[in-house]
């Protein structure tokens, strides 16, 4: 008699596997998820280089509320009009993660206007009190290595000169572009406090962007965020990535806004977002490193001396609001 004993061992094997695989997948799809947070556009609720844990079980059931710090797909991202691709890109690999703070639901009106300079956001004709919002400066930092960052534009803005594609003596103009849009950004900073010491990040001085008059370069909390010239409208409702917008929430609409309003790209900029976009509810932080690397592994492995120095250990196994 033939022995089937290893067959039925290796397909055994591989259907607990798939199945295994497929419990991890709903669960992680309808239960709950993991966040690592790469920008600075909810500060300093949540900084650069945290993970949080995101109740989505309980949306199964229930709305987003006012006030919940929500994950959502990014929602400017371009979706496949093929069904089966758009599931692939839903639920499997497509749009990154965006976190903000739920602002408005559906039915509320939402209006954001500056006054005497200072940006102010009314619901249902009521100001807000908004405490969550980032009351520190913003202070420009270059992202990497400012001295090799700037010898490396230099390179290409040569061969682009070679190229003919740009003039040269428009290599420096396209030298400081590089700089400023691709090494550079802006982290929360507590003017009291030496760059070494900062609270949220630790500031290195050579890395600092200074303006023409020696100074850092800095946004001030309080100051209105004015946007670009394109207004989007719909009826009465406008926005135009500023702080004078206004919009009434349709059904399964909302209105998100990050708490470092200086430093986030949010419904000023894209609109109301629908609720089949929101996937989570942030609600625990479990660990706070200052780094831009998405695995922390990667970064112990190529900077063990000061690893555990830069981990945030104040703000590890929190809840948050």
């Amino acid at each position: 008699m033939k022995d089937t004993k290893p067959k039925q061992s290796f397909f055994g094997s591989v259907r607990e596997i798939v199945t295994l695989l497929l419990i991890v997948f709903l669960i992680r799809t309808f239960g709950f998820g993991l966040y690592q947070v790469p920008t600075g556009s909810m500060e300093t609720t949540m900084l650069v280089g945290e993970r949080f844990f995101a109740d989505k079980f309980t949306y199964l059931f229930t709305t987003p509320k006012r006030g919940h710090i929500i994950a959502c797909n990014e929602p400017i991202y371009q979706f496949s009009e093929s069904k089966w691709t758009r599931l692939w890109e839903e639920y499997v690999w497509g749009p990154s993660n965006w976190t903000k703070r739920v602002i408005g639901v559906p039915g509320d009106i939402i209006k954001g206007e500056i006054k005497d300079g200072k940006p102010l956001v009314y619901r249902n004709a009521e100001l807000l009190n908004e405490p969550y919002i980032n009351k520190y400066p913003l202070i420009k930092v270059y992202t990497q290595d400012p001295v090799k960052s700037v010898q490396q534009a230099q390179q290409d803005a040569l061969a682009l000169v070679l190229e003919r594609r740009i003039d040269p003596s428009r290599v420096q103009e396209y030298v400081g572009l590089v700089m400023a849009n691709n090494f550079s950004t802006f982290r929360s900073y507590d003017p009291s406090k030496p760059y070494n010491q900062q609270p949220y990040y630790n500031l290195n001085t050579d890395w600092v962007v200074k303006g023409p008059d020696g100074m850092p370069i800095l946004k001030m909390p309080g100051t209105a965020h004015k946007g670009h010239q394109r207004i989007t409208k719909r009826g009465t409702s406008y926005w135009s990535d500023s702080d004078d917008f206004y919009v009434e929430l349709g059904p399964d609409e909302y209105w998100l806004m990050g708490d470092n309003r200086l430093g986030s790209r949010d419904s000023r900029d894209w609109g109301p977002l629908k609720g089949k976009m929101i996937h989570g509810r942030i609600i625990f932080r479990i660990w706070s490193i200052d780094s831009d690397y998405a695995w922390w592994i990667f970064d112990l492995i190529r900077h063990p001396i000061d690893f555990f120095k830069r981990v945030r250990w104040s703000r590890c196994l929190q809840w948050v609001s």
